[in-house]
């Protein structure tokens, strides 16, 4: 749910390409929201864990110096998303060249520091790189005829004669698309998704005068809420497959956590500063 919104997010690349606007602006834009959705799961976890009857788990007394050697043992992970902004925002490189020097750095920490790969792992993890990477390249050649296609048919125009059909209130409309990408995000793997909604609702929000910016962030967080909501969320079920429990007590113990999101969704909805924040401040 976070990774969506933290640098480097595959999907802020495919809305970027789809919407042709700033990959590193979108960067920007999902740090505040994913940082806010972080602390909130943290919460909400403490909260189920000591005052609902949904989990059985052991408490763990909390010491800083367990947050200490938590935090030393990932800092090397964490440095990745400081170089690809750094090195963005610095204009050290462009951000594809950043993802090929986060590789790199990825490759180096895992061989070296975290050794949890060798080298003979390598021929493997680049035949499955470059299958993932040539799948989203052929999505994006398809998106891109896609939406002429949709421009040429107007479809757009159609979809917000529709909208406005049916309300004529921004905040309404607004509701109404979040909704709707909730509904389309328990069904659609989120980069599909992504790559065939946006020439069609982009010109839509426009018109309602939200920043293309913050769409990225509305449509990635509500095709990622819609991902594990129930009871057809594709990830309820790969999670109860991995953890062997049933979707059942896996549903109900996400009611909390859902009801979280939802409160931040509406607010990543109607307070655009929240993604606006760090691109604006950084320019």
């Amino acid at each position: 749910m976070i990774g969506v919104m933290i640098p480097p997010s595959i999907p802020f690349i495919i809305y970027g390409v789809s919407a042709e606007v700033s990959i590193g602006k979108l960067f920007l834009a999902g740090i505040v929201p994913g940082v806010l959705f972080g602390l909130t799961f943290m919460a909400m976890s403490r909260f189920v864990v000591r005052k609902l009857p949904i989990m059985d788990v052991e408490p763990t007394p909390f010491s800083w110096a367990g947050v200490g050697s938590q935090f030393k043992e990932s800092i090397w992970a964490l440095i990745v998303p400081g170089i690809i902004l750094g090195g963005i925002y610095g204009g050290v490189f462009t951000p594809t060249e950043a993802g090929a020097v986060a590789v790199v750095y990825a490759i180096i920490c895992g061989l070296f520091i975290y050794k949890e790969i060798s080298f003979s792992d390598l021929p493997e993890i680049f035949a499955r790189s470059t299958l993932t990477s040539a799948t989203i390249l052929v999505l994006v050649v398809f998106a891109a005829a896609f939406g002429r296609l949709v421009t040429f048919e107007q479809i757009p125009g159609v979809v917000a004669s529709t909208l406005v059909g049916l309300s004529d209130n921004p905040i309404v409309l607004l509701l109404l698309i979040n909704g709707m990408l909730l509904i389309i995000g328990m069904f659609m793997e989120t980069i599909s998704a992504i790559i065939i909604l946006t020439p069609i609702l982009l010109p839509v929000v426009k018109q309602l005068g939200v920043d293309p910016i913050v769409f990225g962030v509305i449509l990635t967080v509500n095709l990622a809420i819609g991902f594990c909501t129930p009871p057809l969320g594709v990830n309820i079920f790969v999670a109860s497959q991995v953890s062997n429990v049933s979707i059942e007590k896996i549903s109900r113990a996400l009611i909390p956590f859902l009801c979280s999101m939802l409160v931040l969704l509406l607010a990543v909805t109607f307070i655009p500063s929240l993604s606006l924040f760090l691109t604006e401040l950084i320019g």
